[in-house]
């Protein structure tokens, strides 16, 4: 597939003066215009050792107002990032609306690097690729532009350009050593990036190939589908792939028909206020001591808290943080999103707050406003909160792969008992800060609600991250539900190292049976 980068192509020096002006004024006056759109722009930049990459870039900064263009190299990973979820560090880089986002490598850098340093297998690599097509399948359908350069040479320029590159001092520093022994085996590392390509290359998110042996051909070629692809998106709505955005069927909707998971929940169970002291008690010098414990292991833990207005959400997590070490946690509130957090996709903001390895992260509402009130208030489109669920999903898979606790809890109570609530907060002046016109508008519709809940339970508990429902109409009871569950949940989890499931392993871990399915396969290569 590469052989169309091997023709030798070339632009002289005339004509590269010639086209480069108007190309820039194009080029100015297109990143004017995504401004004013709801566009986020992505440019990934990948290919073989010197190829040029970081003259390109350098390039297009020169070409660009670079106020609106941030550009981000993915070398060597921070502490923070090795004790986050992998695609952690890409989520901090991604381009607010009317914004370009250069990434070198992107997420793509480390897969290949693994499989051709035989870290994983080739099922592995593909594992891990079909996270990366759902990734830029979820961006582009939030309105993301996804433009992939490839730069590729054959073997003799590249040799040449290596031997160039090594006679100029200043130029030196762009040949990592790690990386200069892609170059010593061009057949095995093309081989590589031609199944990571072909795996990749969807109509949504096309590579681009550019013969990188002229530079002047290869600036003026990425220059100008950078163009094409801008103005042709600011043109056009978000390209839609059918094929690849179906949703599931409704929930039927008839009474007799419609398992309503919320009234199988016995809403009288309670404890006695001694029975209560003794658990409480108990329970939270457990959970202090386990979080210690994840803490050595450097095991992080997210808990996302859900429910009804007034269900008790906040009581329970004081409970949790009343016992554990403030360095230890972090307690996010959400709340309707800032301009900041609205100019990226909704799961910015909560992949930006998660825990670094051996914290904790405890989220007071979620990503599941998607699918709660941004669905039942109009706030997101009907395509938009139908295809959450897919991408919750998937978010969550992420979480729990990469080592991370998660446990999930929907706080119940009944009408009648928030209608208790609401008064009580009313009436006694420190608790008056909790309840809102919006509070009263909300239980208007708590049919529509109660619908949302139900779909989002049935089609978001999954064996990684299932949820917990919780009967909270007696509120002691309700407590001591959520931190019985917790601290059964991170002892069995703390007992065991988390095992890698289906797929690439972006660590590059030594799991006992993946790496006997690497040994067969680079013995069969």
């Amino acid at each position: 597939m590469f052989e169309a980068t091997k023709v030798g192509r070339s632009v002289s020096k005339e004509d590269y003066k010639l086209q480069q002006e108007e190309l820039r004024t194009q080029l100015l006056a297109a990143q004017r215009d995504l401004r004013s759109s709801n566009l986020p722009v992505i440019v990934l930049v990948s290919g073989v050792e010197a190829a040029g990459k970081g003259e390109v870039v350098n390039r297009l900064n020169e070409w660009l107002d670079t106020r609106g263009v941030q550009t981000f190299a993915f070398w060597d990973e921070s502490d923070e990032e090795r004790e986050r979820p992998r695609f952690w560090r890409f989520w901090r880089s991604m381009p607010s609306r009317g914004e370009i986002a250069i990434l070198f490598g992107g997420w793509y850098q480390t897969p290949i690097e693994h499989r051709f340093k035989g870290q994983c297998t080739d099922a592995e690599l593909d594992g891990e690729l079909n996270r990366i097509v759902d990734l830029e399948r979820m961006l582009i359908q939030d309105e993301a532009l996804i433009v992939k350069f490839w730069f590729h040479m054959s073997e003799a320029d590249q040799r040449a350009r290596l031997k160039e590159l090594s006679r100029d001092d200043r130029s030196r520093w762009k040949m990592l050593p790690d990386k200069s022994k892609f170059s010593e085996h061009y057949a095995a590392f093309e081989q590589v990036a031609e199944r990571v390509i072909l795996h990749t290359d969807r109509g949504i998110a096309p590579w681009y190939l550019v013969e990188a042996g002229d530079r002047r051909y290869r600036d003026l070629t990425v220059g100008k589908t950078l163009l094409h692809a801008i103005r042709s998106r600011l043109s056009e709505a978000a390209p839609e792939d059918h094929s690849q955005n179906l949703v599931g069927p409704d929930l039927p909707t008839s009474r007799s028909a419609q398992i309503t998971l919320l009234d199988q929940l016995d809403l009288s169970l309670s404890l006695s206020r001694d029975e209560y002291k003794r658990e409480l008690k108990r329970l939270q010098a457990e959970i202090n001591e386990l979080a210690w414990t994840a803490y050595k292991k450097k095991r992080s833990t997210v808990l996302v808290f859900e429910g009804v207005d007034a269900g008790g959400k906040g009581g329970a997590i004081r409970r949790i943080t009343n016992a554990v070490d403030a360095r230890l946690y972090r307690a996010i509130p959400v709340a309707a999103p800032t301009d900041e957090e609205k100019a990226h996709h909704y799961l910015w903001r909560f992949w930006r707050h998660l825990p670094r390895a051996g914290h904790i992260t405890l989220y007071d509402r979620s990503w599941y406003g998607r699918v709660l009130v941004e669905r039942v208030e109009g706030f997101a489109t009907d395509s938009e909160w139908r295809r959450a669920y897919s991408e919750i999903t998937r978010f969550e898979e992420q979480l729990v792969d990469s080592g991370v606790i998660l446990l999930k809890f929907w706080l119940h109570i009944s009408q009648d008992e928030q209608l208790k609530r609401f008064k009580d907060r009313e009436e006694v002046p420190y608790k008056r800060y909790k309840i809102t016109d919006e509070d009263w508008r909300n239980r208007e519709k708590w049919p529509q609600y109660k619908e949302a809940v139900n779909e989002m339970v049935v089609r978001t508990s999954t064996q990684h991250a299932a949820w917990t429902l919780v009967e909270g109409n007696d509120k002691p009871y309700a407590r001591v539900k959520v931190l019985r569950t917790i601290c059964k949940t991170l002892s069995e989890s703390l007992q065991r190292d988390p095992v890698p499931t289906a797929g690439y392993l972006p660590c590059g871990e030594k799991h006992p049976e993946a790496d006997k399915e690497r040994k067969r396969s680079n013995n069969a290569k």
